[in-house]
């Protein structure tokens, strides 16, 4: 990659939705979808332009070893990543958001392409799952604090309390394991014994201090298709402290490495989405930006088909 672009993702080219094709595994920011109070904007708005800041932290290493994934993220041989830009979002058209979100993902996934969703709030998710119908069934992974089993909150059932209770009613998620789960606001006992009740997998940081980040890996079906959706609030704020609810005890950066590369040693990564970084949180070297940034350069690489 001889010419870097500042605006892209990590330096990568930029195309239109137009020009994506088969095989082809692409960037694209979204940075609301339901807001629970119209008109204002998320606290993650600026977060899909400000990751892309960040990783230009290591756009110029990508065809260096890559220690996270074993190889260069980059070889001259099939130059398949791309950065296809920003879905257009607006806080007071929640409806109308959701429409270009879910649109945008079904012509990723009906092109034989995959993506890399940079949120965003957490209710970004929602539509994010709904274009994938028709290609399913998939297994979802989600690393964060929260279980996020809300249903309709403060009248809005599309918020980011609750995109995990909507994938469940999606007939093409047929499983889930949700990971990182501490402390206090994953909602009310109900909430968790519904999660449980629907088939939901939960492996509290307890049980991932008890038995290492094997244990997850172990409750991913081998073969499975696997859509990951990380909200940066399951990190550790020793780690990544740019959230708007951080919770002390989470995973690490290698956890989530571990636990990346353990799936995709089994399964097939078709999707991942980042959510929930809040750049007004970050220092001036934009490190919490930086390590979800690298998560992203990582699951671009293991979404790769080798």
């Amino acid at each position: 990659m001889d010419s870097i672009s500042s605006s892209s993702f990590a330096g990568l080219p930029s195309l239109s939705i137009q020009q994506i094709a088969a095989g082809q595994i692409v960037v694209v920011g979204a940075a609301e979808a339901s807001p629970y109070f119209p008109g204002k904007s998320s606290h993650s708005a600026d977060a899909p332009a400000v990751l892309r800041q960040a990783s230009q932290a290591f756009a110029r290493q990508l065809k260096q070893f890559d220690f996270d994934l074993g190889r260069p993220l980059l070889d001259e041989s099939e130059p398949c990543f791309a950065d296809i830009g920003d879905i257009s979002t607006d806080p007071s058209d929640a409806n109308r958001n959701r429409n270009h979100i879910r649109e945008m993902f079904a012509r990723i996934t009906a092109a034989g392409a995959r993506a890399l969703l940079l949120g965003g709030d957490d209710s970004v998710p929602i539509p994010w799952l709904w274009g994938f119908e028709g290609h399913g069934p998939f297994t979802l992974l989600q690393v964060d604090a929260h279980t996020d089993w809300g249903d309709v909150i403060q009248g809005n059932a599309f918020g980011y309390g609750s995109p995990m209770r909507r994938a469940s009613e999606l007939p093409w998620i047929d499983a889930m394991v949700q990971v990182g789960a501490r402390g206090l606001g994953s909602g009310e006992a109900w909430q968790i014994a519904d999660a449980r009740a629907w088939g939901s997998q939960i492996v509290t940081m307890q049980d991932v201090r008890r038995a290492g980040i094997a244990e997850t890996v172990a409750k991913i079906k081998p073969g499975a298709k696997v859509l990951l959706a990380i909200d940066c609030d399951g990190l550790d704020p020793a780690v990544l402290p740019a959230v708007n609810m951080p919770t002390p005890g989470g995973l690490s950066y290698g956890d989530v490495v571990e636990l990346m590369t353990g799936v995709c040693a089994k399964a097939d990564l078709c999707g991942a989405a980042i959510t929930e970084y809040v750049p007004r949180h970050d220092d001036s070297r934009l490190l919490s930006g930086l390590a979800a940034a690298r998560i992203g350069a990582v699951a671009l690489g293991l979404m790769r088909h080798l």
